[in-house]
């Protein structure tokens, strides 16, 4: 049998749409990295997350304790760069399993196009346009950040009786006025900007960037094998409370340098030291090959994390949650969707999203509920026992209902706006504004890919939806002038 006839037989057996449109992606994935000449996979090795995929039910007659939260990000990663969502030369088998263990999303979004806004929006629960640091896209000064005052989902499951801590990208503002330990995480181990080199540990102007709290740490190894070794004895801790652990990898984030590029890693060092402030943007480094390498070395580090937690004795309470800051990059694979990190296409803004929780969620779930990042706060909020601060309300909405009791969730918008681009989804139905200026819709159930402009087809749909946008960008602070 082939592995389109597996697939197929997968989905009549099903009768899922779902099944169909995970099936229709990993074809036309696998096709269009066949035309482009990279090595395909083989049959056997068919995408692991269409199937046995069923459509999402929650698991009524379960119950268990408030849960440990496992919540970890990829920096930068595509919508499709993980074997699951269809990446043919990919080989994410960690992560996969996870999606197995529990439910894959495939309509998931970040709060926004770039690393610190998405962040604002998943720490707050709210548009990141709400706050003055959210307004950078990303923050490359010291002038802005998460003010220590505003709640956070840490500072609120703190208030609950959660332990908290941050490992890895924080992002959300430099010292000595922000800080993860000024914004509810008890303990705070990793780097403040935007991106690092993997071994110096020297950001975008020479500076070091790794910490401890508030002080800095010394440890010139591999990034990431620190941080995986730091997530794995906290995770392994006697914690006598539940625990919230946001865990930030900076892969597969630019410098495009893996674990053992040492020569790499001294050039770019030294073209530091000399001033360029542009060496660790690597604009003349990297291939699809040294990408594809440090994907799979996330996902052996995300691995060598969920060990930790098994042997902890804590996997059955602990919900594990996996998701990219937001979309890919040069070397990202996004097939079937259009644009890259820093857009509202789909490309910029979808992202590979899976949940596991065995105590409360099965397994084999695969779910096409839009959801974006500001929802995770207000669930995990909800999940932890935690109340939201009535003077910042939250602009996700709680998929606990959804998730633990069958719940159906009602249709409402999904807003995104960054600096000369707007969007908003609805239902199948998205609006968009690029750079161009042009107004455009898009049925995303037939048109994945935003290729059919359906503006003039549908005047009335797009005016509604346009002026949904509009309501909810007045209630936003404006970019400041001449940003």
């Amino acid at each position: 049998m082939t592995s389109h006839d597996s697939h197929a037989h997968a989905e009549e057996r099903s009768g899922s749409p779902l099944s169909r449109r995970a099936f229709t992606t990993a074809v036309g994935a696998t096709a269009a990295v066949a035309a482009a000449g990279l090595q395909t996979a083989p049959a056997s090795a068919a995408p692991a997350g269409a199937p046995g995929e069923r459509p999402f039910r929650a698991a009524r007659g379960k119950h268990a304790r408030r849960p440990n939260i496992l919540f970890i990000l990829g920096d930068d990663l595509g919508w499709a760069d993980l074997s699951s969502y269809g990446a043919p030369h990919i080989r994410t088998p960690n992560l996969d399993k996870l999606g197995r263990q529990g439910v894959r999303f495939t309509d998931a979004y970040s709060g926004s196009a770039t690393c610190s806004p998405t962040r604002f929006s998943l720490y707050t629960g709210r548009y990141p346009g709400r706050t003055k640091g959210g307004l950078a896209e990303p923050i490359a000064d010291r002038s802005v950040g998460l003010e220590p005052t505003h709640p956070t989902l840490a500072s609120l499951l703190r208030g609950a009786g959660y332990a908290t801590a941050l490992i890895g990208k924080w992002h959300c503002g430099y010292l000595p006025d922000y800080s993860p330990t000024r914004s509810g995480w008890d303990e705070f181990f990793g780097n403040f900007g935007g991106a690092l080199e993997y071994y110096s540990k020297l950001g975008l102007g020479g500076e070091y960037d790794l910490y401890e709290g508030d002080a800095e740490y010394k440890d010139l190894r591999y990034y990431t094998r620190i941080l995986t070794e730091r997530a794995s004895e906290y995770v392994q801790r006697d914690h006598d409370k539940p625990w919230l652990l946001n865990l930030n990898f900076t892969t597969p984030h630019w410098p495009w340098i893996a674990d053992g590029d040492t020569e790499a890693s001294a050039e770019i060092v030294r073209r530091i030291k000399a001033g360029d402030r542009s060496a660790l943007w690597h604009a003349d480094g990297g291939s699809v090959e040294k990408y594809t390498e440090m994907v799979e070395d996330l996902d052996r580090s995300v691995g060598e994390v969920l060990k930790a937690l098994k042997r902890s004795g804590q996997e059955e309470d602990t919900l594990v949650f996996f998701a990219s800051d937001n979309g890919g990059e040069r070397f990202s694979y996004n097939w079937p969707l259009s644009g890259n990190k820093s857009s509202l296409q789909e490309g910029g803004i979808r992202v590979p999203s899976v949940l596991r929780w065995p105590a409360r969620i099965d397994a084999h779930q695969v779910s096409d509920v839009p959801v974006f990042s500001p929802d995770w706060t207000a669930t995990l909020l909800e999940l932890g026992g935690a109340r939201p601060d009535p003077a910042h309300p939250l602009d996700g909405v709680s998929l606990a209902g959804y998730l633990l009791r069958d719940e159906t969730p009602k249709e409402r918008d999904l807003f995104w706006r960054v600096r000369g681009e707007r969007a908003l989804r609805r239902g199948d139905w998205k609006y968009y504004r690029g750079k161009g200026g042009a107004d455009q819709l898009f049925n995303l159930a037939d048109d994945q890919r935003e290729q059919a402009d359906r503006a003039a087809a549908e005047p009335r749909r797009l005016a509604e939806l346009r002026a949904s946008w509009e309501r909810t960008n007045s209630g936003l602070l404006p970019y400041p002038t001449g940003s």
